[in-house]
């Protein structure tokens, strides 16, 4: 019995728990703008906040046009600690409907991230 108790003891102490960061978006990470003549710069703040255990480092971020960029904090997001991500998206030279996919990389549980902003971009002449 005293054995069984060890082995018991042994297994739990040798996996601890996983420490890690989380992101804890405090609205939706889809964001809409209303219609936008062409030429325009826009910007969108997403909010969030790290749930984790351990500091959230943002370390880079993807995107398919250069119009697009992410604006976010180089330094460690502590536990409980929020922050944000701005999203600018230049208009110049778009036209119609824009649907722009933003993937932040770090060092989450859930990596990379998916961001999102949509916008209808209309010409005016």
């Amino acid at each position: 019995m005293k054995l069984f108790f060890a082995i018991i003891i042994a297994i739990s102490t040798a996996s601890p728990l996983r420490a890690e960061a989380v992101f804890s978006f405090l609205e939706r990470t889809t964001f809409k703008f209303p219609d936008t003549k062409q030429g325009e710069q826009l910007s969108h703040t997403f909010k969030f906040k790290n749930t984790g255990t351990t500091p959230l480092v943002i370390s880079s971020f993807k995107v398919a046009c250069s119009c697009t960029k992410a604006i976010f904090s180089k330094a460690p997001i502590l536990p409980k600690q929020e922050s944000q991500i701005t999203i600018t998206f230049d208009t110049n030279g778009k036209y119609g409907y824009q649907d722009r996919v933003i993937y932040i990389y770090s060092n989450a549980k859930k990596n990379p991230i998916k961001l999102r902003i949509k916008v209808y971009v209309y010409n005016v002449e």
